[in-house]
């Protein structure tokens, strides 16, 4: 297919800058239903071969970020796998056909990743159907809004540490004896860990366990020859915000008040994760990878 121009940018201007016409979907929410859609890096994202041969599953790689790596990753010769949820069958089946578009096959596994048998199932099925795992991307997650404390349920917190905690737990578990040396783990992780909204304790709480369990695993596996890092993405425009995880009037606005004036769209983030999957990233682990429009500096 033909790439759009990959001529150097203005980083401010490059991507919708001005506010979101205003929008909302039931929980998890799809790419495809969004205006304006994430630019996941259908049209955008140009790929090197710094991934030939390599095997991946990536957990929630339906839409938003998951999305953008399974492409990038794919363009990048990699095998692919990803997890998404029945309901998001519909981005699924589209990113399935841009694959077979570009001769390529997508292995997609439609599970709910909160139990440990589920994740065992699923890393099982990934593995078999790859012929092997060695680039795992740990994305999947869920973040909702809540402006009082009080209307924070238990089933809502609960909910949020069983997807963004427990599920890359137990994904992690059971992927690690498949994981050759030479490997790649990679968490998504959040500036909510350190620059928390008071909107989103749980998940504010929940990301900065993924950042603890991202480092503390990087020193379990580093004896074995497999890296461990995170990204650690700021405002990013995907489905999470338009489905609950955004206050009506924070949707409009999402990711002005950057200092790049703009969220990030999807395929921003995938050369970060390409970097830490491929060969070029072999001295780094243990890394949290900001890609905050700035956020960072405040």
């Amino acid at each position: 297919m033909e790439i759009k121009d990959t001529s150097l940018q203005n980083p401010l201007t490059m991507y919708p800058h001005e506010k979101f016409p205003m929008q909302k979907q039931e929980a998890p929410g799809l790419d495809s239903k969004m205006f304006p859609v994430p630019d996941c890096g259908e049209e955008t994202y140009v790929g090197a071969n710094r991934l030939t041969g390599r095997k991946a599953l990536i957990t929630g790689g339906d839409s938003g970020i998951g999305r953008a790596v399974a492409i990038a990753f794919m363009r990048e010769g990699a095998t692919v796998a990803i997890t998404y949820l029945p309901e998001e069958e519909a981005d699924a089946k589209s990113l399935a056909e841009l694959f077979r578009q570009e001769g390529k096959e997508l292995i997609s596994i439609a599970r709910d990743l909160r139990q440990e048998k589920d994740c065992r199932e699923a890393v099982k099925e990934a593995t078999g159907k790859l012929g092997g795992i060695d680039i795992l991307v740990l994305n999947a997650a869920v973040q909702t809004a809540q402006t009082d404390i009080n209307k924070l349920s238990a089933e809502q917190i609960q909910k949020t540490f069983e997807v963004n905690v427990f599920s890359p737990i137990y994904i992690s578990k059971a992927a690690i004896p498949y994981l050759p040396a030479g490997a790649s783990v990679i968490f998504s992780a959040s500036a909510e860990y350190y620059t928390p909204n008071k909107m989103l304790m749980d998940y504010a709480a929940s990301k900065g366990a993924v950042v603890a369990f991202s480092i503390a695993l990087s020193k379990y596996l580093i004896d074995k020859g497999i890296r461990v890092n995170a990204v650690c993405p700021g405002p990013v425009w995907t489905p999470l915000e338009v489905s609950g995880g955004n206050p009506d009037e924070g949707i409009p606005v999402h990711g002005l008040d950057t200092p790049m004036k703009r969220p990030a769209q999807p395929v921003e983030l995938a050369g970060i994760y390409v970097f830490l999957a491929s060969n070029e990233s072999t001295y780094v682990v243990g890394e949290i990878y900001g890609v905050t429009g700035g956020l960072s500096s405040l």
